[in-house]
């Protein structure tokens, strides 16, 4: 915030990234809870032209992604300017969507190799192709999301994650969302604004 001291525990948003289906809702909502903080679901800020193309099973381009990732920047940078922390749920794919999320660090000015200093983390859910397409056509079957399975090939092309960005995967088909929870909390209780006194 402009003019004003720097909060003494600004707090951090931790994303809880990868393909559809892989438990990353969970995950977040979960984490949230733990932490007494708000949760933000990335799918609720797809437009609904975004979620009737995913519907028909037609890939996003990077053209329909970028005002989804910038209204997402902003819920982030709002929290973050609060001096809260904030589980989001966003698939994340690729580092440039990832960039757009860290952009929402005020303080944070990108340098190769410095992306321990943003206050934007993600921890990434890992998982096979087999379980994700399982998860994806029971969720379609009931009606429970938007996005079908035949979609899960492209999400997976694109998942990238560079060593260098530090970010910490779970293997989300053998390790339980409570686990990956309390090890994420585990991991950043330094930093998260709600830990601080704990």
């Amino acid at each position: 915030m402009a003019g004003s001291d720097p909060l003494p525990h600004p707090g951090l948003a931790i994303v809880v990234m990868g393909v559809s289906g892989c438990g990353k809702s969970t995950v977040a909502a979960m984490l949230a809870e733990a932490l007494g903080c708000s949760f933000i679901e990335a799918d609720d800020y797809h437009s609904q032209a975004n979620k009737a193309k995913m519907s028909e099973g037609i890939p996003l381009s990077d053209a329909d992604r970028a005002p989804w990732l910038e209204s997402l920047q902003d819920a982030i940078r709002e929290r973050l300017d609060g001096g809260e922390d904030v589980a989001v749920s966003c698939s994340a794919l690729q580092l440039r969507y990832r960039d757009v999320l860290r952009a929402a660090d005020r303080g944070y000015s990108y340098r190769p190799g410095e992306y321990a200093a943003c206050r934007v983390k993600f921890v990434c859910l890992r998982a096979s192709a087999e379980v994700i397409a399982e998860r994806m056509l029971r969720r379609s079957a009931e009606g429970k999301h938007f996005m079908p399975a035949s979609l899960l090939r492209s999400q997976l092309d694109l998942l990238q994650v560079d060593a260098a960005e530090g970010v910490t995967e779970f293997d989300a088909t053998t390790v339980r969302p409570g686990d990956i929870v309390r090890d994420t909390v585990a991991l950043f209780r330094e930093d998260l604004a709600s830990t601080v006194h704990a």
